[in-house]
Formats: structure tokens, C-alpha cells, sequence
């Protein structure tokens, strides 16, 4: 099985920047997805620049963030700093019903793109702060800009609920609220990446444990894929690691990142036969298929 292994906001913060680099040359890390919008967005270039082997894609910010553009220009998204409230469900009506608020939000998405594209960096993928790339109002403005930008791929985050439950059955509420949005969201999503070039892995973890990638329940996780997955199957297990303290139960958590650097989970991919791997090696894959 090939098998993506990503730290979500990189570039957030120096803590997370360190976090990364060392998760991808001292551990499992394969891709990080990079914040263009955060506070640490330079370094965390000039590190990527530095290590080629590290596969970058854009973490879109449309929630909990600094936007790209200035307040003025988007007056109906974010407050007068230029910060996106931290309100997801807020922002999916006002994105929903508003499109003053959906004019801006495609001005808001074009600019983060052209930010990325302006650091050199090739793009490898597309995911969302939040996971809010994949509602209904800004998914499609995704799609055709991360085809535009040459992307590999687009996460659709749609998780195991049975096995994250069988693991950890805290937040119990919550998770199947989850697993009834993301995996609608999920399936509506993959119908709109037929056709193009984007690739999407079936497999995604990290939304049932999100901020508590522990190292027990990743090496259960690598079991499971190691026994119930084919070899020619995909999957993506996405991370929020820092040197830095756990902002919230969401994460950064800093033990997100002891688990990436876990000799005990190198072992259980290299004896679950896993092919540690980026988004642009699924879709160079799937061109192949298609010219064969």
C-alpha cells in the first residue's frame, strides 16, 4: 500500500516549522501542507526549499486564520486585522448564503494560490484548515485552481468510524457528526474530481483523533491498513505536530510529533510492507494507468 504521511500547518509557527523538518528527516513525515497566510510562512520556504524530499501542498485558510488579502478587500469575511473568525459553522452559512461573502471568498482562495505559486515550490496538494476546502460554497472554487496550479491531489477527509470508535470512544457526539458531514462532503467531493487530474486517496485518517495521533492508536491504525487494505490501495494519515505547546484539543499537539519520530511506528510501516510516498507519486501513478 502506498502511504502519504502529512504535518497539517506548516508555517503557522516556528515550533511547528521545527516540528516538521525534523518529523521528515528524522522520521515517517513524506508531506506538509503549508500555511501562506501564517506567521512562520517564510521559514517554513526556505526549509522546504532546502529539503526537496519534503512534498509541499497548500493548507487553505478560510477559518481560524489571517487571510491573504487585505481586510478591505474582503470586508465580508474577516475582521478589521484581516483575521477569519474561528467559527466554521458560522463561516459555512455565511459562505453558503451570502455572495457578497462568495465573491470574496473566491478573490480570498485565488490569492493564497498565487501566493504558494509564488514561492517556487512545486504544489502537491490541496487541504483545508478545518477541513473547510470541502463545503459545498468553496470546494468548487478549489477544484479548477488546483488543476490551474498543477496540483497532484485534494485531501477529502473521510475517516473510519467504526475503527477510530473501537480506539477512543470520547467525544462520542461529535465524531459521528463528523462522520456524517465529512463522509457526505467526501463522497460529493470525489464525484467532482472525476474528469480532472486530481487524485483523492480513499484512505484518510487523523479527523477521529485529530490533536491525539498517538503512537498506540497509529501503530493500530498501520495494523489495520496492514491487514485489511490491497497493495495496490492508497491512504493518507495527516498529523499536527510543534515543538511548541498544544494550542487547543484540536492541536498542534507535541505529541504528534514524538509519535512521527516513533522507532515503533518505522517498524510497523516498514513490516506492514507501506510505501511511504507524496500525492504527486498517486497521480503520476494514475497517469501511468491511464496511458497503459
Amino acid at each position: 500500500m502506498k502511504l502519504i504521511i502529512t504535518a497539517d500547518d506548516f508555517g503557522r509557527s516556528q515550533e511547528i516549522n521545527r516540528a516538521v523538518l525534523d518529523a521528515h528527516s528524522r522520521g515517517v513525515l513524506t508531506s506538509a501542507s503549508l500555511m501562506v497566510t501564517g506567521e512562520a510562512f517564510e521559514e517554513a520556504v526556505e526549509m522546504a526549499r532546502r529539503t526537496p524530499t519534503l512534498s509541499v501542498g497548500l493548507h487553505l485558510v478560510v477559518v481560524e486564520g489571517k487571510a491573504a488579502l487585505p481586510s478591505d478587500r474582503v470586508p465580508h469575511l474577516v475582521d478589521e486585522a484581516g483575521i477569519f473568525p474561528n467559527d466554521a459553522v458560522g463561516l459555512g452559512f455565511r459562505y453558503f448564503f451570502s455572495r457578497a461573502a462568495r465573491r470574496e471568498l473566491a478573490l480570498e482562495i485565488a490569492a493564497q494560490f498565487e501566493k504558494f505559486a509564488g514561492t517556487g515550490l512545486p504544489l502537491a496538494h490541496v487541504d483545508g484548515h478545518q477541513h473547510l476546502h470541502v463545503h459545498p460554497a468553496v470546494f468548487p472554487l478549489v477544484v479548477p485552481l488546483a488543476v490551474r496550479y498543477g496540483a497532484g491531489g485534494i485531501r477529502l477527509p473521510r475517516d473510519e468510524l467504526r475503527l477510530g470508535l473501537r480506539y477512543d470512544r470520547r467525544r462520542l457526539g461529535t465524531k459521528l457528526a463528523w462522520a456524517a458531514a465529512f463522509g457526505w462532503l467526501s463522497t460529493r467531493g470525489r464525484r467532482m474530481l472525476e474528469g480532472t487530474s486530481l487524485v483523492a486517496p480513499p484512505r484518510v485518517y487523523g479527523l477521529m483523533q485529530t490533536g491525539r495521533m498517538e503512537e498506540a492508536y497509529v501503530l493500530a491504525l498501520l495494523k489495520h491498513l496492514a491487514r485489511e487494505s490491497r497493495a495496490e490501495e492508497s491512504a493518507e494519515i495527516y498529523f499536527h505536530p510543534t515543538y511548541g505547546p498544544r494550542v487547543d484539543a484540536l492541536g498542534p499537539n507535541p505529541g504528534e510529533t514524538d509519535t512521527l519520530l516513533s522507532p515503533a511506528v518505522r517498524r510497523a510501516i516498514d513490516e506492514g510492507d507501506f510505501e511511504l510516498c507524496a500525492y504527486p507519486d498517486l497521480s503520476q501513478r494514475s497517469e501511468a494507468s491511464a496511458t497503459a
